[in-house]
């Protein structure tokens, strides 16, 4: 009796998924449009001390990406493992837009809540419904003020609970908003600054003089887009201070060194060229990842990891990702979500991650196997219809143009944007960083990029004889990609 009572309080305990966690707190701070453009990743005119110096004593990727330079759609795939044409957030959730994921979808929150979290979000969601990405807490924060964010924090972070806490940190910076209106000057700019060099109380106001700011190749050098840079900068130095308050109550509380500190971004910057493409600028994020029980962190790690890596990467953390099955530990977390009655969308079971671990990596700076990425658009807002689909790997770069017959449409935003307009009233023959304002709009159904030789995709390769094979083989690899991760659009191979 006292064996079989031994045997059961250990199969007890180990069923347990609170003995999973022991302890390890997880914040991830996701930062909306933001490239890789920090001192850390080699810009030696924006500040960001802080950044630089999580950097330092952290795991910084240089090929990190998302699948989808869509807001709403990227989230998605952080928090479900799975790309959105699988998750169902094919575009944006809010307003008319009106996209949203599966029911029986289960998102990390969740899972990790049944690995014994308590799980707290503030920020930016921007992803439903809530019955797929709920989390016991909802902290309130302007979240265009990073350091308010962070001090909103300081309760979650120092409350006597024995559990460990996942915190999903989600700036609105450094997105763009909308203009000056100058009738009422308490407005912000384009990127949330608010106009007359005021500051945010609690806020260290950094402007930057446009004629400094490094134009990115993809970008036209006009006077419109160095100024547009110089508030993008500005509003990424105020995304620095509310990284280093909230590490700051980190520390004071003794969490630091049992907390993993994950900080990227859901896509690259919100320029045309880059947000809503699938061109490098727009895919390209900083990854940095603070993990805090391993003592070798390499300056570099250029393993080639995406977004849908991330939720099995937190969950194998927490102790509840299983690498050789792809998904989690835990039997219940494996099961379908609620759905409504005569609701039957989405793919039929959720047996994997499309994404996998890259824990085990941190320590690495050429970690094998680590080769390859796809990526996944569909929508941004609504009336944006653009699927694109790619494949790129260390050499080459494949992107498929669905709907290439169609002109490439614009994000509201990005369209209304001075740096874009200053071209597109030039003419179709105006440059565009590397292409011109007609080839930006109007495009080929395949690109194929040498991207270790053209890292700017500046010759499109996909005509070419030469590249004969290499597209056939690029081809094959994404339809393999489309097959793997249940992509309605690969019945598009057969009939167009």
């Amino acid at each position: 009796m006292l064996q079989r009572s031994i045997l059961c309080l250990l199969a007890s305990l180990l069923l347990s998924p609170v003995t999973w966690a022991d302890s390890k707190n997880i914040v991830f701070f996701v930062v909306d449009d933001m490239s890789p453009d920090t001192g850390a990743y080699g810009n030696p005119v924006i500040q960001t001390p802080h950044l630089d110096a999580l950097a330092s004593d952290a795991t910084l990727f240089s090929h990190a990406f998302a699948t989808t330079a869509s807001c709403s759609a990227s989230r998605s795939v952080i928090l479900t493992g799975l790309h959105n044409h699988a998750n169902g957030q094919y575009g944006h959730q809010h307003d008319f837009h009106g996209f949203e994921s599966w029911l029986k979808v289960r998102g990390l929150p969740i899972l990790l809540e049944e690995c014994g979290y308590r799980t707290a979000q503030i920020g930016k969601l921007h992803v439903a419904p809530q019955e797929v990405y709920r989390f016991q807490e909802y902290l309130p924060g302007n979240a265009r003020h990073p350091v308010a964010m962070a001090d909103s924090c300081k309760a979650l972070i120092t409350a006597e609970d024995d559990r460990p806490f996942f915190l999903y940190f989600a700036t609105s910076d450094p997105h763009r908003g909308g203009g000056i209106d100058q009738a009422s000057p308490y407005k912000p700019d384009l990127f949330g600054n608010l106009p007359g060099g005021k500051a945010r109380a609690g806020l260290e106001r950094i402007d930057y003089d446009p004629a400094d700011v490094i134009v990115p190749p993809f970008l036209t050098d006009t006077p419109a887009t160095r100024a547009e840079l110089s508030h993008y900068y500005t509003s990424i130095s105020r995304i620095d201070q509310g990284v280093g308050r909230l590490i700051k109550h980190l520390k004071d509380a003794g969490k630091w060194d049992d907390t993993l500190f994950v900080f990227t971004a859901d896509h690259g910057m919100a320029f045309a060229g880059a947000k809503t493409t699938v061109y490098e600028p727009g895919l390209r994020v900083p990854f940095i990842v603070r993990q805090p029980f391993i003592e070798t962190r390499p300056a570099w790690n250029h393993a080639m990891i995406s977004h849908a890596d991330i939720t099995p990467s937190l969950l194998d953390f927490a102790g509840g990702y299983d690498a050789d099955k792809g998904f989690t530990k835990h039997p219940d977390s494996r099961k379908l979500g609620p759905t409504r009655p005569g609701d039957n969308r989405g793919p039929k079971k959720y047996d994997r991650f499309h994404g996998r671990s890259w824990l085990s990596i941190l320590t690495e700076t050429e970690p094998e196997g680590w080769d390859e990425v796809g990526a996944s658009h569909t929508f941004h807002e609504i009336q944006m219809y653009y699927p694109m689909r790619v494949l790129r790997d260390r050499r080459y770069k494949l992107i498929w143009n669905v709907a290439h017959r169609q002109p490439y449409p614009f994000a509201s935003d990005l369209w209304a944007a001075a740096s874009w307009q200053a071209q597109w009233e030039k003419g179709e023959d105006a440059p565009y960083g590397t292409k011109t304002v007609g080839g930006y709009i109007h495009r080929p159904p395949f690109e194929l990029y040498r991207v270790a030789t053209d890292p700017t995709e500046s010759e499109n390769l996909a005509d070419d004889p030469d590249h004969a094979s290499i597209l056939d083989d690029m081809k094959a690899r994404l339809k393999a990609f489309q097959k793997d991760t249940q992509d309605p659009w690969a019945l598009k191979w057969q009939y167009e």
